[in-house]
């Protein structure tokens, strides 16, 4: 069996461009060509920070347990027997099933860390430890190891072994107490900020790493808890509480200190209005017919509209619910006040802004056919990326990868799935067995 002794760099450079030319020529993933991520992530907050990784144009090897796989797999609605939940945060990757549990699995993780760069985990604290496989383990097989470990609380503090979701994150880091309409009780964000966070600010840290370690040769442990990520995401909240001691309130689409700015009533829905710099309280005026909310002395400063918050936004309201949402988004684009409607999730996938960006995708994918995916948020402008690839299907790469990347023979594949250490619960087209 080939060595786990981690290759020298240069070997590491000559792989890496030999994956990228075999990938194809014309096709250019994007800047992280020729890097290999060990993706041990499931559910939410470490596959979204691999499919950004995988967006950027890394390799990414998506290792599952037998059975199912990653839980969101088993997630309705299903797209042909795929869950709409996996396909929404895997996209650009490959599936191995290997069982960690068994040393020969352990063995294979091995293997392909002694040839990887990155390495993304988010079980919680100690698991990767008790089973060999820490930091401090796979340093050993290649010191060039960036691992990022992504947990609710972080590998140190009183909540480290809490186990934590979305909502606690969110319940937690008093983002879900400034959600929700004014006067009435907090509600928990509609997008999960608080996993999703870690998807944000793990693949920052990542590339950072990466950054350092063209100077160092050594990669390091990185900490990604979701509990920092999103107190590091209350931006100014934090220092409304800073400054006056006390709780920001739930204020709905509205801004704490920015008057007018929210929602609105139009004719026949609503409409979204943002004055938060000065030249825009002129224009939107100009735009009501309102001369004389301009000129009333009330309302001529932000700190004064703040004061006066229930009459500007009456005054407001009294005249957009003589137009239509159409009407006013021509009227106020017009005098070039910022606006919105307020897109319902299907109506913003089909808008033509969305569609003109690239947002909006389609791929086949192994089992489900065609599918529609969101497109990559990051653009590089005159280097157009190779089309996205659809998630995978359940250990669809496991047996390519063992004899393309570690040398299996098809002989010791073959044992390795009879003893169910590969593939097992995977049938023979790649999808999930019974």
């Amino acid at each position: 069996m080939p060595s786990t002794d981690p290759p020298h760099p240069e070997e590491r450079s000559e792989s890496a461009s030999r994956r990228t030319r075999d990938a194809g020529a014309a096709a250019w993933a994007g800047p992280l060509e020729g890097v290999r991520v060990i993706d041990l992530t499931r559910v939410l907050a470490g596959p979204f920070a691999t499919q950004n990784l995988g967006d950027l144009g890394a390799e990414i090897l998506k290792i599952e347990p037998p059975g199912s796989g990653d839980d969101t797999r088993r997630f309705p609605p299903f797209v042909d027997g795929e869950g709409h939940y996996f396909l929404s945060v895997n996209r650009n990757k490959k599936s191995l099933v290997v069982d960690l549990q068994d040393e020969r699995g352990r063995d294979i993780l091995r293997r392909l860390v002694a040839g990887a760069d990155i390495l993304v985990e988010n079980y919680r604290p100690g698991v990767m430890d008790r089973l060999g496989l820490g930091y401090d383990a796979l340093k050993e097989i290649n010191p060039r190891l960036i691992y990022c470990a992504i947990s609710g609380f972080g590998l140190s503090g009183p909540l480290r072994d809490k186990p934590s979701f979305d909502i606690v994150t969110q319940a937690m880091t008093g983002a879900l107490s400034v959600n929700g309409e004014r006067g009435q009780r907090p509600v928990k964000i509609g997008i999960p900020l608080g996993d999703m966070v870690g998807g944000i600010f793990g693949p920052i840290a990542i590339l950072a790493a990466l950054h350092e370690r063209t100077a160092t040769g050594k990669g390091r442990l990185i900490d990604i808890s979701l509990f920092d990520g999103l107190i590091g995401m209350l931006g100014y909240f934090a220092q409304l509480g800073f400054l006056t001691g006390k709780d920001p309130a739930p204020m709905g689409s509205n801004h704490p200190n920015i008057v007018p700015y929210g929602s609105f009533p139009a004719a026949d829905g609503s409409i979204i209005i943002a004055v938060l710099t000065e030249p825009f309280w002129a224009k939107l005026c100009e735009a009501l017919e309102r001369p004389d909310l301009a000129a009333d002395p009330r309302f001529a400063s932000p700190a004064g509209r703040r004061e006066y918050r229930d009459e500007v936004e009456e005054a407001i309201a009294a005249v957009t619910r003589t137009r239509t949402v159409a009407e006013w988004q021509q009227r106020l684009t017009a005098f070039d006040v910022p606006n919105a409607p307020v897109l319902g999730v299907t109506a913003a996938l089909a808008h033509p802004h969305t569609l003109a960006r690239g947002m909006v995708v389609e791929a086949d994918h192994a089992t489900a056919g065609r599918v529609k995916l969101v497109g990559r948020p990051v653009k590089f402008p005159g280097a157009p990326q190779a089309p996205v690839a659809a998630p995978p299907a359940l250990g669809q790469h496991t047996a390519a990868v063992l004899r393309e990347e570690l040398g299996y023979g098809d002989e010791e594949i073959a044992a390795l799935r009879r003893d169910g250490v590969i593939d097992r619960g995977v049938s023979g087209d790649g999808s999930t067995g019974a």
